[in-house]
C-alpha cells in the first residue's frame, strides 16, 4: 500500500455531499498544490513510466483540445509555485519537466496533482476522448474512453436518469472563464491513490478519500475538461 496522506481536507470539503452539487470556481482555481504534492507526484511519475497504458489515453482527434488544456495550465502554474520557462517547467518539488505538446496530457500528469479528463460533444452527449488518470477511484480508464457521460457512470447506483440529465446540462452550460466545482467523500480500507478496482467495504475503513472535481470549458476547441484532485486523510 502506498501511504500518501494530506494533513487534512480543505474546509470546503468537510461538509455534506450532494449530487451533482456543483458550485462556482474561481477562473484559475481548477489547479492546486497541497502538502502531499511531492509524494503524489513521485507516485504519478512511477505510474506514467511503468503503466502508461493504464493511466494515459490520447486519441488523435483530441490532440488539439489536450494541447489547449496544457496551454491553459501553463498560464496558471506561475501563480501556484511553478517556474515556467521556455520549453520546461521547474515544479515546487524541484523537478524539471520538459513540456511536450506532442504528448500534452503526459506532460500534465507530470506537472500537477490533478487527473485530467477531456470530453468533447458528440451528438447529444459529451464523450471522454483523452485523459491522464493516475489516481482512479473504483474505475478503469480503459473501460471509459470513447464513451459518453451516461456510459461512464453506468456502475454508479445514484446516477439515475434525472441526475444524468442534470450532469449533461452542466457540461452543456459551463462557460469559458467560469469553471464549476464539486466534491465527493468516502471511507476506504486502503489508502492507495491508484484504486481502479471496486472499493472494499468492511468494518475497518480507516481512511477518508475526497475528490475535488472541477469542470471548465476551453475557449478555442470548446471541449470540456473534468479535473480530479485527490485527497486521502485518516478518518
Amino acid at each position: 500500500m502506498n501511504l500518501i496522506l494530506q494533513q487534512s481536507l480543505p474546509a470546503a470539503q468537510q461538509g455534506d455531499v450532494k449530487l451533482p452539487g456543483m458550485g462556482p470556481c474561481a477562473p484559475q482555481d481548477w489547479l492546486r498544490v497541497d502538502d502531499a504534492y511531492k509524494a503524489q507526484m513521485a507516485y504519478r511519475e512511477k505510474l506514467l513510466a511503468e503503466r502508461p497504458e493504464a493511466v494515459l489515453y490520447q486519441s488523435d482527434a483530441a490532440l488539439k483540445a489536450s494541447c489547449e488544456v496544457l496551454e491553459e495550465a501553463l498560464a496558471i502554474l506561475p501563480g501556484i509555485g511553478f517556474d515556467v520557462c521556455k520549453g520546461h517547467v521547474i515544479c515546487p518539488d524541484g523537478r524539471k519537466v520538459v513540456v511536450d505538446f506532442d504528448a500534452p496530457l503526459r506532460s500534465m500528469g507530470r506537472l500537477v496533482q490533478e487527473d485530467i479528463c477531456v470530453l468533447e460533444k458528440r451528438g447529444a452527449e459529451h464523450v471522454l476522448t483523452a485523459a491522464v488518470l493516475c489516481f482512479p477511484a473504483n474505475w478503469r480508464l480503459a473501460e471509459k474512453v470513447e464513451r459518453p457521460l451516461t456510459g461512464i457512470h453506468d456502475p454508479v447506483d445514484e446516477y439515475d436518469d434525472n441526475i444524468a440529465r442534470r450532469v449533461q446540462r452542466l457540461f452543456d452550460g459551463v462557460r469559458v472563464g467560469q469553471p464549476l466545482w464539486r466534491f465527493n467523500k468516502l471511507t476506504y480500507a486502503d489508502a492507495d491513490l491508484h484504486q481502479p478496482r471496486r472499493r472494499e467495504v468492511g468494518a475497518e475503513m480507516p481512511f477518508l478519500r475526497s475528490e475535488r472535481q472541477c469542470i471548465l470549458r476551453l475557449p478555442s476547441t470548446d471541449a470540456v475538461v473534468f479535473t480530479i484532485h485527490s485527497f486521502v486523510v485518516r478518518a
